[in-house]
Parts: structure tokens; C-alpha cells; sequence
């Protein structure tokens, strides 16, 4: 599979709200970074989609467009409208993405967007006027790495769980 087409297969499973075929484009040791999460690695990441896509309840649209690659980098733009679960409230987020690749897997993906029109658009008033200070985004950020833990905690006790039985 060509690097392109490795983009646009990871974005086709994401419209498909396909965690777990998202997860499998990434190289074992994959690091992530964006403004909400910060640096992630290896299984976190996955992990993250997978809770995202979960705490979407199917409410989540990702519309993805302008996929460049070549054998050791990519690009694409995406974007995703969905409900912020915190506040109810409408987001349109614009994403650019940067890809590196290692082994035909993803072992690199960052996601870059404005903070600050995020924050106005998932939590209203005060990310609009305050999103743009490092006091929301490291709240932000504390929030989000919290509930990951949080949901890999239980997704490992369950799978341990699972796994026990047999």
C-alpha cells in the first residue's frame, strides 16, 4: 500500500467511525501530538480514538481532503463536526495533519488547529475569551489526558478481564 493511500484508508475508517481499523495503521511505537492531548505514544493512541469515537455516540462527521505523500511523509486536511460532550455545544474543527512512516505503518501523526477557535466553539464564552492563554489550554489538556487514562484503565481491566476466562 502507498503512503497516500495508507492516509486515505485512515481517514475512510474514521468517517466509518472505525476505531479499531484506525488503530491498526499505526507502527507499534507511534507517537501523536495535538493541541488537546499533547504528546501520546504507542497505545495511548489508539486508545484515544477509540474513547473520542466512543463519547461521540455516533454524533461525530470527518470529511477529509488535499492528501499529499511521498515514502516517508504526508499531509492531509480534515475536518470533524461533532457535539463537545462537555458543554452540548457545536464544533467545526479544521485540522492539518502531518504524517511521517515507518515499516508501511504510521509512526508519526500530528494534528494541528487553532486552539484558541476551538475553545470558543466547544466551551463557549470562556474559551472565546480565554482560550488563547496557557491557563485553558493546560486545563484543557489535564482535562483530556485524565479521562484517557481513565477510559484505557478500564478498556486494560476489561480486556484483562476477557482474556482471564479462557
Amino acid at each position: 500500500m502507498e503512503n497516500k493511500q495508507l492516509i486515505e484508508e485512515f481517514y475512510s475508517a474514521f468517517q466509518q467511525l472505525d476505531a479499531e481499523r484506525m488503530a491498526a495503521f499505526y507502527h507499534t511505537n507511534v507517537q501523536f501530538e495535538d493541541p488537546a492531548f499533547g504528546k501520546l505514544e504507542g497505545e495511548q493512541v489508539g486508545n484515544m480514538w477509540r474513547m473520542l469515537i466512543e463519547r461521540s455516540k455516533g454524533n461525530l462527521e470527518i470529511n477529509f481532503h488535499d492528501v499529499e505523500a511521498n515514502e516517508a511523509s504526508g499531509k492531509a486536511k480534515w475536518e470533524a463536526k461533532y457535539l463537545f460532550s462537555k458543554t452540548n455545544r457545536k464544533v467545526h474543527n479544521k485540522i492539518n495533519a502531518s504524517f511521517q512512516f515507518k515499516d508501511v505503518k504510521i509512526y508519526r501523526h500530528i494534528d494541528y488547529f487553532n486552539f484558541w477557535k476551538w475553545s470558543g466553539m466547544a466551551l463557549g464564552p470562556v474559551g472565546y475569551f480565554l482560550g488563547f492563554t496557557p491557563l485553558v489550554k493546560n486545563k484543557v489538556r489535564k482535562t483530556s489526558l485524565h479521562l484517557l487514562a481513565k477510559y484505557s484503565e478500564k478498556k486494560f481491566s476489561n480486556d484483562k478481564k476477557i482474556t482471564s476466562r479462557f
